[in-house]
């Protein structure tokens, strides 16, 4: 086993899995992008915005895939793949706009992005908690944080500078993101690896770790059960944590997807005389503002969930944007409507920082990739779900999509909020794993 010298140093590690989430973000931009597209090539937003839903769908079914393959692959062969997936889908998304293909565009930036993103986005949340053992909570939060502002990355400096450049072609606008983009993701993907044989962090005593609230009564039999992973993906416990996780994220990416036309609406109905450049970059400024809140709201509620338990946590996210969202559909504010969003954001990014921790927590480090990894696809369904049901509402409903958006979120984290009270429920817990707990209090009594 190496030496403390030799073992690599976890904090670069933790800074390129950072870095690569970083790059991988960008894809929250979307909303920048929409309203050109619509404009530029006539498109409506329901058929502009399934490139974006694609992508966040085969984001969460490639994540899924990699969590499952990540131990026979290793970190750096899986992330490294994925970020030339992702250069090559701007790269085909760029040739699907120089020749007005709406199913070649749907292909590079939905599909083959996409796939990249979820190879590139599971590797670093398992390998960073594997050298942090320590502060699970902490650091997934901040590799977490990278992706979350990925959107500010983009909307404030790289595609502004790029639309000057090339006179708002798009074509070379997305050429431009693939080669800067895919650089730095290859690059910092080739850093990743797994910590050395019996890593241990000095200081760190597994077994005065502070319990949390998910650690319930069957969690250390789980951690401890050898049962397939099969008997845990099928069992309700699992199933639930996976819904609450998709509801969680419905209700955020419904609004990412849509935030830039969201905004201009709102400044348009109280000074219908704004130009339509002014709006654009209203709506750019509370992309990479909320971006930010979307990061650090990683890093905040990932620490508070520390603190709280993580399921106490999830309560909180949810009775919280309960509340925003009702205040959201009668303020006509745009600043206030900006902190609103804002903070509906950070819960966004929160839910994201947590469910890892969450699931390690509840199923052991061993499982978590695998596990982990399948329970993206619930945002992969949300991905679908969100974006297109805004979508839908505003074309078929322009001038009050704004409420009915808000309501439908309201309803969608409701439901959220009554499940996360299920999740313990030992109704269902895999019932191996119960006749395993009932063993051993049987022979210890």
């Amino acid at each position: 086993m190496p030496t403390p010298a030799q073992a690599p140093n976890r904090w670069l590690v933790a800074a390129a899995c950072t870095l690569l989430q970083l790059c991988l973000g960008t894809v929250y931009a979307w909303s920048y992008f929409q309203p050109l597209l619509v404009e530029q090539f006539r498109w409506s937003n329901t058929a502009t915005s399934w490139a974006f839903s694609l992508n966040i769908c085969c984001l969460g079914l490639s994540a899924a895939w990699g969590g499952v393959n990540l131990g026979r692959m290793g970190p750096r062969k899986l992330a490294v793949m994925g970020g030339i997936l992702f250069a090559a889908g701007y790269a085909l998304a760029a040739a699907a706009l120089a020749v007005e293909s709406l199913p070649l565009f749907y292909l590079g930036y939905g599909a083959v992005s996409g796939i990249g993103i979820g190879l590139g986005y599971v590797t670093p949340m398992a390998t960073v908690i594997k050298w942090f053992p320590d502060r699970r909570g902490q650091l997934t939060g901040i590799v977490a944080m990278g992706f979350g502002l990925g959107a500010f990355v983009l909307s404030v400096l790289l595609a502004p500078v790029l639309m000057h450049l090339f006179s708002a072609d798009l074509t070379y606008v997305f050429a431009a993101l693939g080669a800067i983009l895919g650089s730095v993701a290859i690059g910092s993907a080739a850093l990743l690896k797994n910590p050395p044989d019996g890593h241990i962090p000095p200081g760190f005593v597994a077994t005065t770790r502070k319990a949390t609230e998910s650690e319930g009564p069957y969690a250390r039999a789980e951690r401890e059960a050898d049962l397939p992973i099969g008997d845990y993906l099928l069992a309700g416990q699992y199933a639930i944590m996976w819904f609450i996780f998709f509801l969680n994220i419905t209700a955020g990416i419904s609004i990412i997807s849509f935030l830039s036309p969201l905004y201009q609406d709102i400044w348009r109905l109280g000074d219908p005389s704004l130009e339509r450049s002014v709006l654009a970059g209203y709506g750019a400024t509370l992309i990479a503002v909320s971006s930010l809140f979307n990061g650090f709201g990683r890093i905040f509620w990932g620490a508070l969930s520390e603190r709280l338990g993580r399921l106490n946590t999830f309560r909180v996210l949810f009775a919280t944007q309960l509340v925003v969202f009702g205040l959201l559909m009668t303020e006509h504010s745009p600043w206030m409507f900006a902190i609103f969003v804002c903070y509906v954001l950070s819960c966004f990014g929160g839910g994201f920082a947590i469910m890892p921790s969450m699931v390690s927590d509840v199923y052991g480090t061993q499982r978590m990739a695998r596990l982990y990894g399948v329970i993206l696809t619930a945002w992969s369904a949300a991905g679908v779900a969100g974006p297109l049901m805004v979508a839908s509402i505003k074309d078929s409903y322009p001038d009050r999509a704004i409420i009915y958006a808000f309501l439908l979120n309201i309803l969608v984290l409701g439901v959220a909020f009554t499940f996360s009270f299920l999740v313990n429920d030992e109704r269902f817990v895999p019932r191996r794993i119960l006749l395993k707990v009932f063993a051993k209090q049987d022979v210890a009594t």
